[in-house]
């Protein structure tokens, strides 16, 4: 089992540098669950619980998958990113809370108390002009002027 643990460290760092190096860099969903399963997939080919080339071979499927949904999304005009990456929502328009969005996205005033002191601002609300939450899950704000 070691043995093969080393052999699919090598193949799975080989088989993500074919594929895209935003697949664990990004925290969106469609990155996300393409770890989840990579990982679950690979773990199969350490432990011997399906036969070692047929799981590595469905891990590079998922990978180049992934690749290929992306570049998919990356020259869509019609939306298709949106809907396997997601969008940002806004949550703070001119010092507004946009209490629909973020009840729907459970994000708090202290959520985004929170990103603002984390960008080094005052938690004043009222100081922003646009709060978004990213795709990632991330809340980043833009503060007037």
């Amino acid at each position: 089992m070691s043995l093969r643990a080393i052999v699919v460290f090598f193949v799975a760092l080989a088989i993500i540098r074919v594929g895209n190096h935003r697949i664990f860099g990004k925290n969106t969903a469609f990155d996300i669950v393409l770890g989840i399963i990579y990982g679950s997939i690979l773990s199969r080919a350490i432990t011997g619980n399906s036969p070692f080339w047929a799981t590595i071979f469905a891990a590079f499927t998922l990978v180049i998958l992934h690749k290929l949904l992306a570049i998919v999304a990356y020259h869509s005009s019609f939306g298709f990113g949106n809907m396997i990456k997601g969008k940002p929502k806004a949550l703070v328009k001119d010092g507004e809370m946009q209490k629909n969005v973020m009840r729907s996205s459970s994000v708090t005033e202290n959520d985004i108390k929170e990103a603002l002191r984390s960008s080094g601002h005052k938690p004043d609300i009222s100081s922003i002009h646009r709060a978004y939450l990213e795709r990632s899950g991330d809340i980043s704000i833009i503060c007037k002027d």
